[in-house]
């Protein structure tokens, strides 16, 4: 159906309809500015929403890593990527659907503008084509009249017997004149009409249909750009939904990870004190002197002596291990963590222990590079100075030298509260670690005791010089056995602290290699040692009691 033949005469309504289309058009771009603020506004409010509940991690103060705590993370950065979408979201409609809405617009109003004006002049030339053939017309009947007036006039005087020949030739030549006037103008009138028929013929059957034509196939493209931006607006929302249905999948997953098991545990392993519970308070019988007889007095009194000096023992010790359940001593923290429950003790040093063993690997993979670099130096002098290196490399050197030291250190203090939380008693320390406990000291049974003149059970001190196997096997217990090797290759075992084997001989193994190549081991007959752990083949036991595990 064709503008052209159906609204040949309705050019102000299409005026009016070609308007409201593009109103109707730029009311869309609106709602879709609107919707593209919405988007726009709801990720900056999640991604807000986030930042407010992301852990704030500090390195004095790590959040315990509880398997609920990590979900809740995990589905933080899930909403974080959600957002990232919304605003993927925004992107598309601001540059797909919003800008070409607005550029079209502003297209679409040039080309109506030019149609109209089009529309305009032709209607306007049929007007002036109208007023020249309707004045030629005028002209042409009024001519008539002259004539018609002029031939009665000539009737009259020709008629009239009175009147002189000059007269009667003087109308003859009037109504000649009139005639010719006139046919003249009927001539022109006659040229007018058909021209302006010609021109009324191609403005309705040629000029405005083809402008209405244009208007028609204009207010089409208008329509199918919006039925376009429709699906634009759609798929803007269509492209994301795989990547938001991922987000929302990784939001179940964090759910379904959630572990209450593995929570409790670490409940447990991040406040185990490592202490045993405090034993029951004796009772102390006052009335024994009332029942007492001459005869038996002095065994009674040895007795009751006896027994009170149990009392102020077992009192002494239960009095050391009130603390775990009301306040803790106060004290500085030391720098072996002494001042900490033994489990806690031994996380803290083997963080630390972990720690040093980074930053010395670090500085091994840098000596090893400054030494490459060197020998490439060497090699090629025109690269660069090898002597450059030396202060680099000595600096190396130190920091190594000084991270052995403080393993060394930390491994001792480590192997110290070790031997305690295994219920081997107390471990006096070596001679070059500076041990400093400012407030409270350990009982026997490995808890805290505010007493300080209770008496501590462990091997006599030794004076002079002496070296860290000493220490460490200067124990009132055994260490218990965590498996057996059988000794591949012989081993003298002249140095201090290691011990001698055969090939084929079987020891048991009671500390496994801490990473430094040497195995703690022991005999039938007690004799313990360090033997290389390339020496051995060992086995070790599962679920062995007292076995040491190294974090």
């Amino acid at each position: 159906m064709s503008w052209g033949t159906e609204l040949w005469d309705q050019f102000d309504s299409l005026d009016k309809h070609t308007q409201w289309g593009i109103d109707f058009l730029e009311r869309y771009a609106k709602f879709v500015k609107e919707r593209i603020e919405i988007e726009q506004n709801y990720a900056k409010q999640l991604r807000n929403l986030v930042k407010k509940y992301c852990p704030k991690r500090s390195s004095k103060d790590e959040e315990p890593r509880f398997t609920s705590c990590i979900a809740f993370f995990n589905i933080l950065n899930e909403l974080n990527d959600y957002a990232g979408q919304r605003e993927v979201v925004a992107e598309e409609m601001a540059h797909r659907v919003y800008g070409e809405l607005m550029r079209y617009a502003h297209d679409l109003k040039t080309e109506r503008k030019m149609h109209l004006q089009e529309g305009r002049k032709a209607q306007q030339y049929l007007d002036m084509c109208w007023k020249q053939m309707d004045n030629s017309k005028k002209k042409f009947e009024r001519e008539c009249r002259e004539a018609e007036k002029a031939q009665q006039s000539y009737e009259r005087l020709d008629n009239d017997t009175n009147a002189t020949k000059a007269d009667v030739e003087k109308a003859k030549q009037q109504l000649n004149l009139r005639t010719h006037m006139a046919d003249e103008n009927k001539n022109e009138y006659a040229a007018q009409l058909q021209n302006f028929n010609g021109e009324q013929h191609k403005h309705f059957y040629v000029v405005i249909p083809q402008i209405y034509k244009q208007l028609q196939e204009m207010d089409e493209r208008r329509t199918i750009k919006l039925s376009e931006c429709y699906r634009g607006f759609a798929d803007s929302e269509r492209k994301v939904i795989p990547i938001i249905s991922k987000c929302l999948e990784g939001m179940i997953l964090a759910a379904k990870s959630v572990d209450e098991r593995r929570d409790s545990q670490m409940v447990v392993d991040s406040f185990k004190s490592g202490f045993e519970p405090p034993g029951d308070f004796p009772f102390e019988d006052y009335s024994q002197h009332i029942y007492r007889t001459i005869s038996d007095g002095t065994i009674s009194a040895s007795k009751q002596e006896g027994g009170k000096m149990d009392a102020k023992s077992t009192v002494g010790k239960a009095k050391g291990k009130l603390w775990l359940f009301g306040k803790k001593p106060k004290g500085p923290a030391l720098e072996d963590f002494s001042h900490l429950p033994p489990e806690q003790r031994r996380k803290k040093l083997q963080q630390r222990i972990d720690e040093l063993n980074r930053g010395l690997q670090k500085e091994s993979d840098q000596k090893e590079a400054l030494n490459k670099m060197k020998d490439v130096y060497e090699k090629n002098p025109q690269m660069g100075d090898p002597g450059s290196l030396q202060p680099k490399l000595a600096e190396t050197m130190n920091n190594i030298d000084r991270l052995r030291m403080e393993i060394h250190k930390n491994e001792a203090w480590l192997s110290e509260v070790e031997g305690k939380t295994g219920g081997r008693g107390d471990r006096r320390h070596s001679s070059d670690i500076n041990h400093l406990v400012t407030q409270g000291r350990e009982s026997p049974e490995g808890s805290y005791t505010d007493d300080a003149n209770q008496e501590v059970r462990g091997p006599p001190q030794q004076h002079g010089h002496h070296s860290e196997f000493d220490d460490e096997f200067e124990d009132d217990d055994p260490l218990p056995a965590i498996g057996h090797c059988k000794a591949i290759y012989p081993f003298d075992g002249h140095n201090e602290g290691t011990l001698a084997m055969k090939e084929g001989e079987v020891l048991y193994i009671i500390e496994e290699d801490k990473g430094d190549g040497w195995t703690r081991a022991r005999r039938q007959n007690g004799e313990e040692g360090y033997v290389p752990t390339t020496y051995i083949d060992v086995t070790l036991e599962k679920n062995s009691k007292g076995a040491v595990t190294y974090i």
